[in-house]
């Protein structure tokens, strides 16, 4: 009986230990998080007022807000997702529907994840050598074409996951009609998967939305408030970064209230982008 029962004890307390390992780390990432937006919260709202979204970034200890950069942030944001949505949505179609099995699929494929996984800053010195050096200067598109390319990839895998997922039938039932590959993919497949589609652009958005390394390379920043994409662009992130490092009380407050933005915006399109992933269940 001792021989017998010693071995299961000894798994028992195994599995215990294990699980008190695993509960202790969840609940020490979760005073983490709690901590970090404890931090964020209080000192950002207390940096919130209706200067932030009516007056430009100021000069030191004079009032301003952080206007220009929320629109230039918004306005390159737009830019950089009208391209990307198309080119990873093709994309993504391709993959999934005419190069499911193919060599040059698989060579797109793990392209495609290589550009995925690579460092954003990477991303801002390759467009600054091909698009800010050789125009010899900064601009906001430049930017847009760095937060281009962080989210085109994303689309793309999402894209051809969600086709992925979409039922053969719906194909051989189009083809049995009559209907061509090109309209079955618009008519049937995109349709069907439109819900899917638009949750990868939404994380491709949230994923954007908050990269700073990229636009120091190529948007830079401007202290004016300006529409012309073709000029230094003002940004959050760019904003969030310098005045957070600054030694003036002013900024450092905005740099609170511009993280407390940034981070309401990555959470409000997150919860978006989960609402619409379950819809298609519901249905």
């Amino acid at each position: 009986m001792i021989h017998a029962g010693s071995p299961r004890l000894s798994r028992r307390i195994g599995e215990a230990a294990f699980l008190a390992f695993c509960w202790a780390a969840t609940g020490l990432a979760i005073v983490a998080l709690a901590a970090i937006l404890w931090s964020l919260v209080s000192q950002g709202v207390a940096g919130l007022d209706a200067n932030v979204f009516t007056k430009s970034t100021p000069a030191p200890g004079s009032e301003g807000g952080l206007a220009n950069a929320i629109v230039g942030s918004l306005m390159m944001c737009v830019v950089a997702m009208v391209g990307a949505v198309i080119v990873g949505v093709l994309a993504g179609t391709w993959l999934s529907e005419y190069a499911r099995d193919s060599r040059y699929g698989k060579v797109v494929r793990f392209l495609n994840d290589v550009l995925l996984s690579a460092p954003s800053i990477l991303v801002g010195l390759f467009v600054y050598e091909i698009f800010v050096a050789p125009l010899k200067g900064f601009s906001g598109l430049a930017g847009s074409v760095a937060l281009g390319l962080i989210a085109a990839p994303v689309i793309t895998r999402t894209t051809e996951d969600v086709l992925r997922l979409q039922p053969v039938s719906l194909r051989e039932a189009s083809v049995a009609l009559g209907a061509p590959v090109w309209r079955t993919i618009l008519a049937v497949i995109w349709k069907s998967a439109q819900g899917g589609m638009l949750t990868g652009a939404l994380l491709a958005f949230a994923r954007i939305s908050g990269e700073t390394a990229p636009l120091l390379f190529t948007a830079l920043n401007n202290q004016f408030f300006s529409l012309d994409l073709t000029k230094p662009t003002a940004n959050l992130p760019v904003v969030i970064f310098n005045y957070a490092l600054s030694a003036y009380d002013d900024w450092r407050r905005l740099a609170w209230a511009g993280a407390l933005l940034i981070a309401a915006t990555v959470l409000t399109v997150t919860v978006a982008a989960r609402m619409l992933a379950r819809e298609p269940r519901r249905s």
